[in-house]
Formats: structure tokens, C-alpha cells, sequence
């Protein structure tokens, strides 16, 4: 797929996860390849951590639906913290996503993306003290003062190479998992979540979390 194939795709889809069916809550589904997930062709992880399962979330401060996930994903995480090494990735889909996903690596590039994270979707999406439709270097800088970060260096690093190469880096991973909506879960590298409501993606993971320990238990 072209990189530019590959934006106008995202740009079309990125809002649009696919919501299945709730079912009853807490009840068991059957996790089965193909129905909701697939296997990634030479999939790898983005960042392996020795004894873990990697999980990456491909989101979007834009996105309604990540803004929802954000809590029980947050949630999860903590309840996982053990075993799996848990990586968000903003997606770089163009337009007004470009921003948010400056900003975002911009953040962990100082270090405080743990701390703004859901301060962000918060901003964006409920208080409106972002814009739904792209903000400005100096608007997300004046955001970020508010954590304590000093608005020249958050400009700086905002335009700078270091952050475009973890943009690229990002791109890469999430071309090659064929990743195309947001929020999208990939497991290990090799597995990538389809088809599931929020709280099915994470049963989804649970599952597929579960396998590559048995898996990594047999080596």
C-alpha cells in the first residue's frame, strides 16, 4: 500500500471503529481468527519488552470512540501491568490528526505523556479547551504549560526531528499492521484486533494475551 493510499484510507475510516453488538456484560465470547482478529503477515512488536506480551493502541485525540476507550483501556492496563508491556501509539492519518499526534510524542518526549493523556481527550472532547478539528502548535503549547512544560521547548521539540522520526516510526508500524481506524488494538505485533465493541476488544486481548504467554511458555 502507497503511503498515500494508506492517508486517504485512515482519513476515510479513522472515526468509523466498527461497533459490534454489546453483548451481556462481562459475559465470555468466543475468540476465533478471522471473526475478530487477524494474524499480521511477518508481524512484529513496536517496541518488545523481555517476559511481556506487547500491546499497542493505535488512537487519536480526535477520535469519540478512543475518548470512550480511554477509561476502560487506562483500566485494563493497570490490571495487566505484570504481564504486558502496553505501548499507545497516535496515529499520523493526516490532516487534523497531525497535531494531536505531534503533540502527543511531543509529550512523551518530555516526559509527561502519562500525566496529559486523558487530559487531552478530556480537553477535546468535553470541555472544548482543545479543537476537535486541529489546534495549533502555540494552542496545544499553552495547553501543555498547564503540566508544567515551558512553552518555547514544547514548540521546539513540537517541529523538530525527533519528533517527525517517531511520526515516521509510528507510520511504518501502523501501515504494516494494516491498521486503518482508530482505536485499534495489535497484539505482540502479530495479531490485530477487528470487529468488536470496546469491551469485546478487551476480552479479544485477554485471550490473545493469554495464548502468546503459552506460546512463549513452550521456547
Amino acid at each position: 500500500m502507497s503511503r498515500r493510499t494508506f492517508l486517504a484510507a485512515a482519513l476515510a475510516t479513522a472515526s468509523a471503529f466498527l461497533l459490534a453488538p454489546a453483548l451481556a456484560a462481562n459475559a465470555p465470547i468466543p475468540v476465533a481468527e478471522g471473526v475478530n482478529y487477524v494474524v499480521i503477515p511477518d508481524g512484529k512488536p513496536f517496541a518488545p519488552v523481555k517476559g511481556k506480551v506487547e500491546v499497542v493502541e493505535v488512537f487519536g485525540y480526535t477520535c469519540p470512540h478512543c475518548a470512550h476507550f480511554e477509561p476502560k483501556i487506562s483500566a485494563w492496563k493497570a490490571s495487566h501491568a505484570k504481564d504486558v508491556n502496553f505501548v499507545p501509539l497516535a496515529a499520523p492519518f493526516g490532516g487534523y490528526w497531525m497535531p494531536y499526534a505531534k503533540a502527543f510524542y511531543t509529550a512523551q518526549e518530555l516526559g509527561v505523556a502519562n500525566r496529559t493523556h486523558a487530559a487531552v481527550f478530556k480537553a477535546v472532547h468535553e470541555d472544548g479547551l482543545l479543537p476537535k478539528n486541529g489546534a495549533t502548535a502555540d494552542e496545544l503549547a499553552t495547553f501543555y504549560a498547564g503540566y508544567g512544560v515551558d512553552p518555547a521547548r514544547f514548540t521546539q521539540l513540537f517541529d523538530g526531528a525527533t519528533i517527525e522520526a517517531k511520526m515516521e516510526r509510528a507510520r511504518d508500524f501502523i501501515m504494516t499492521s494494516g491498521v486503518d481506524g482508530t482505536p485499534t488494538l495489535v497484539i505482540n505485533g502479530k495479531y490485530r484486533i477487528i470487529n468488536s465493541s470496546l469491551d469485546e476488544a478487551l476480552q479479544v486481548a485477554d485471550a490473545l494475551v493469554a495464548l502468546e504467554k503459552k506460546q512463549a511458555g513452550k521456547h
